[in-house]
Order: C-alpha cells, then sequence, then structure tokens
C-alpha cells in the first residue's frame, strides 16, 4: 500500500497532526530529533515560525522546498 499525507496541521511547539490516504491520523513531536540533531540545516527548525511554515507537496511533507523533509513510512511509523 502506498501511504501519503494528506494533511498535516501544526499544532504547537514541535508536533504536527497527520492525516494519511489510509484515514489514520497521528500527532508527531519533532522536538527530540530537532533538539538532537548535529546539522544546522535542521536545528534552524528550532525556530517555531520556521518550523510551523511546512508545506505538503505529493503527499509530503516539506520545510523550504525539501531543504528538511522525512520519509513518509518514517513519520507514519512516528520514528522520527
Amino acid at each position: 500500500m502506498v501511504i501519503s499525507i494528506e494533511k498535516a496541521v501544526y499544532r504547537g511547539d514541535y508536533k504536527i497532526e497527520f492525516l494519511f490516504s489510509d484515514g489514520v491520523r497521528k500527532i508527531i513531536d519533532f522536538e527530540n530529533f530537532l533538539r538532537n540533531s548535529r546539522n544546522p540545516m535542521s536545528t534552524k527548525y528550532l525556530n517555531k515560525d520556521l518550523f510551523g511554515s511546512f508545506t505538503i507537496e505529493y503527499g509530503d511533507i516539506s520545510w523550504n522546498d525539501f531543504e528538511l523533509c522525512f520519509p513518509i513510512w518514517d513519520i507514519y511509523e512516528g520514528r522520527i
């Protein structure tokens, strides 16, 4: 089965609620990933305004034209 992101809503802090193409809803917290990252391209998204500026493109979540992105299956499984 191919899973895509139908909708994503910023829920504050570093949490995003996802609705997937199979009807599953999940809230994923990206805080640990961002705080533990050593890559400045990722840690700059600790700025909550930047973090909340994601888009959904082609069923995938993206920040700043895929500067920061995650495999859909990892998000679906909650493995960030």
